[in-house]
């Protein structure tokens, strides 16, 4: 008896433990943001390459909306950095609109700053809205949130 209960105690430890090791390596990280040690000065400017499906729109009123301490300008000539990417959006399907009554929309997006006069890459983004009822607004939304920690701090 004496040995089963201790069997069953370290089977119970290791039991914990391995749930632990899972459980910490299944977290996901609190942003998907990838700034580098180098930042965007304050006032910088930015130019907004076009984007599929007029993305590029989204992510400019976002960048509005959350007031980044940029300039967007429409010519690529005159900006310090590029912001390029990607949008996707999947549409609520007919079955779960008649039976869940929801018209929500999966986005994803991602997006990248690119110093221009180094081609090096100072800012990366990707955002994975499951239902969204803003759709890509919410998505340019999160991209401008996220971009303001690439921005130098006066």
């Amino acid at each position: 008896m004496k040995v089963s209960n201790m069997c069953s105690a370290a089977l119970l430890a290791v039991g914990l433990a391995a749930i632990g090791v899972f459980n910490t390596a299944a977290q996901e990280p609190k942003s998907m943001a990838t700034p580098t040690k180098k930042f965007i000065p304050v006032g910088s400017k930015v130019y907004v390459a076009p984007m599929k499906d007029g993305f590029d729109t989204f992510v400019i009123a976002g960048i509005m909306k959350k007031r980044v301490a940029v300039v967007v300008v429409t010519s690529r000539e005159k900006a310090d950095y590029e912001i390029t990417g990607i949008a996707e959006s999947d549409k609520a399907s007919w079955a779960k609109m008649l039976f869940i009554g929801s018209i929500q929309s999966a986005e994803q997006a991602s997006i990248k700053i690119v110093e221009i006069k180094t081609d090096e890459v100072i800012f990366g983004y990707s955002v994975n809205k499951g239902n969204s009822y803003r759709g890509k607004q919410s998505a340019g939304e999160a991209c401008a949130k996220h971009m303001k920690e690439s921005i130098a701090h006066e």
